[in-house]
Formats: C-alpha cells, sequence, structure tokens
C-alpha cells in the first residue's frame, strides 16, 4: 500500500530529526510531518550548548537539521503541514491512520510523538516583537548572552527561580517579578536568591509591557497594591510562567500526567499505547535539552526497530 508506513513522525525539531536520521539508516519506511525545522530554538539568537557545535543561532540549528535529514535517503518529509488527527485502526499491519491539515493520509504500524511544547506568554505588548531580540524562554539555553548585562525573570515558581540561578554567574543585575505576594518555589533556592546582592525580588507585580528599540530596553509593571505603573530598564526578559505540552493530538490514546505531558518508559520512550511513542518536550522527562531530546528520540527508533522485527513487520 503506497500510503503504509513502518513510522510516521511528528515534529522537526531536534528530536524529530533525530528521529528520522535513525529511521533512514534503520531502513524503515518514514514519513515526517511538521510545520517548520528548529523547534522552540528557531527564536535564539546565540545557542551555545548544541554538542559539536561552540556558538550557532536557532535559525542555523534548524538549517543545519533540515540539511543533516534530507541528506538522508528512504525518508519522505512533508513540510509546511501539520497532523490534525490520529485514528486507532484495527487492521493488519495498520495500527494508526494519520491525517494533516492540508488533507494528506497516512496509514502506519507506529508513530512516534516529537511534537514538543509551548511556553506560556505573558500576552502583553511588546513581547512577541522582541521574541529573540532580548525576550527570551529558556535560561539554561540563552542565559550567557546577557553576560553583564541586567534582565528581568517573570515567574514565582520553581522555572522562575532557577532562571534566576542560571542568570547568577552572567548577568550584572536581576530583577525576578511576580504577580503573586509571595514566591511559590522551592524555599531553599527561594533563600538562596534572596541572600544574592545582585538580585531584586519584586512582588505583587503583573507585568504591563516589554518595551525596545531594535533590542529589549525595558520593562513595565503594574503595582496591585498601589496600582501605580513602574518601569525598570533592562536588556532582557525572561519568561519563566510555564510551558504547554503539545499532546492534544494523542490525549484520548496515550497515558499522559497531570501537566498534560506523555507518560514514556525512559528506557525505551514507549507509551501507554502499544505503537505510539514519544519523545523530548512533550514528555514527562525530568530535563528539557536539545541533546537530551535527540537522544531519546534516537533511542525511541531504536525501539520501533526492534518492536516491529519481533512483531514480523519488516
Amino acid at each position: 500500500m503506497e500510503n503504509l508506513y513502518d513510522l510516521i513522525i511528528i515534529g522537526g525539531g531536534p528530536a524529530g530529526v533525530a528521529a528520522g536520521i535513525y529511521a533512514a539508516r534503520k531502513k524503515l519506511k518514514t514519513v515526517l510531518v511538521t510545520d517548520l525545522f528548529g523547534g522552540q530554538s528557531l527564536v535564539s539568537d546565540d545557542i551555545g550548548n548544541w554538542v559539536g557545535e561552540p556558538r550557532l543561532s536557532g535559525f542555523d540549528l534548524a538549517q543545519k537539521l533540515e540539511g543533516h535529514l534530507k541528506a538522508q535517503t528512504g525518508i519522505e518529509i512533508i513540510e509546511g503541514d501539520l497532523v490534525s488527527k490520529i485514528k486507532e485502526v484495527r487492521l493488519p499491519n495498520i495500527g494508526f491512520l494519520v491525517e494533516t491539515k492540508n488533507g494528506k493520509t497516512f496509514e502506519t504500524e507506529t508513530i512516534l510523538l516529537t511534537s514538543g511544547s509551548r511556553r506560556k506568554k505573558l500576552d502583553v505588548p511588546g513581547e512577541k516583537e522582541f521574541e529573540g531580540k532580548g525576550v527570551a524562554y529558556c535560561s539554561t539555553c540563552d542565559a550567557p548572552v546577557f553576560g553583564g548585562k541586567t534582565v528581568a525573570v517573570v515567574g514565582g515558581g520553581n522555572a522562575g527561580l532557577e532562571a534566576v540561578t542560571d542568570l547568577i554567574p552572567y548577568a550584572s543585575k536581576i530583577y525576578l517579578i511576580h504577580r503573586g505576594e509571595n514566591l511559590k518555589g522551592d524555599l531553599v533556592t527561594q533563600e538562596k536568591i534572596k541572600a544574592e546582592p545582585k538580585v531584586t525580588v519584586i512582588l505583587n507585580a503583573e507585568t504591563q509591557k516589554i518595551s525596545g528599540d531594535k533590542t529589549v530596553v525595558g520593562l513595565e509593571y503594574k503595582d496591585k497594591i498601589s496600582g501605580e505603573v513602574k518601569r525598570i530598564a533592562v536588556d532582557g526578559v525572561f519568561v519563566e510562567i510555564g510551558i504547554v505540552p503539545n499532546s492534544d493530538l494523542v490525549k484520548n490514546l496515550v497515558a499522559l500526567n497531570e501537566r498534560g505531558e506523555i507518560i514514556t518508559d525512559p528506557k525505551t520512550q514507549a507509551t501507554s499505547q502499544k505503537g505510539i511513542w514519544a519523545a523530548g518536550d512533550v514528555t514527562d522527562g525530568l530535563y528539557r535539552q536539545n541533546n537530551i531530546s535527540a537522544g531519546d528520540a534516537v533511542k525511541a527508533v531504536l525501539n520501533i526497530h526492534d518492536y516491529l522485527k519481533i512483531n514480523g513487520l519488516l
């Protein structure tokens, strides 16, 4: 059958591309569907922790990922499209029917979901305009870019506290902005941050606007007690108010945790549903890094290959 595949990979970030490369090397009949290559790192100006590349931009990383994947033979790439529906079917050698928004349909025995996650946004003026130009969402990735600069971190939970910790070795001044009366993160980390001279914690502060010219130059917030709108001069803003996994496609097929992340077996990346694997930020993995996502996706493809062989599907 022309549209019957061994594997369908959903997503074109580091996890999806790594999976595609290994699927091609294992000679699995594979199709990869993605709206674009690069994942969340696409907006980063300076990535310093991608193994083998001391420095590159998110755009450069996306181009390298795309080029490496397209250099493989035996993998079909559907770019500029999104999977809109996954349906479980009960036919020999066919486990799932996959449909895309542009009307393409594929039949497959296995699926690897590498759809990632999306950062919760502040939805304030200036956030979208200066994304990648001072507005950042990954302190582990981008903290070194702000060496000697003044930055604001928005978010009082563990993500916000960890961002401040990541920035302390680099930034000259850090404002931690939180809309509540008290920080919500780990108490030990709170004490460490409060004892750091370069950190100022601002509570009861509702972020109103991020301003800039070519890059970020300031942040405005409303004091929820006085009602006064105040402005601080900053070179960057880290938005750390949580993430949302892109797991809606399979929410009725696989087990999710309370945050909507796909629960996987850490040895194989298999989900609770026979025939579906997941890797990267869409899963319940502990750490969210490009290198880890790629490694988990490779692990998944190797296990998928074993699964297909054991079940006589190759």
